[in-house]
């Protein structure tokens, strides 16, 4: 069971609490937590991903362990500490402005 924690406003849109869990199967990735996480709720389809692309969305970044994952491929495994469920995968909204 991986624990994702979201942005408050994808919480909003999934009506969701700020940490859900979601079961991957086989090697813990982005793309494999992302794609259990849209099939969970599927209304966060192309909020975290862009749909032709499947790239990250720009305003979102990815952190586990301390580290930012947000530049790693998306099918480099997660930290042992995420795939077994010790530490969250945390998508966080970027900020910006002046």
């Amino acid at each position: 069971m991986i624990h994702v924690v979201l942005p408050e406003p994808l919480c909003v849109l999934a009506r969701v609490d700020r940490e859900v869990n979601v079961e991957v199967q086989g090697v813990a990735t982005q793309r494999a937590v992302i794609d259990a996480l849209e099939a969970a709720y599927p209304v966060l389809r192309g909020t975290i991903r862009d749909y032709a692309t499947d790239r990250r969305r720009a305003y979102l970044r990815f952190f586990a362990c301390g580290l930012d994952l947000s530049h790693e491929a998306p099918d480099a495994p997660l930290p042992e500490e995420v795939a077994d469920g010790r530490e969250p995968f945390l998508v966080v909204g970027a900020m910006a402005g002046g």
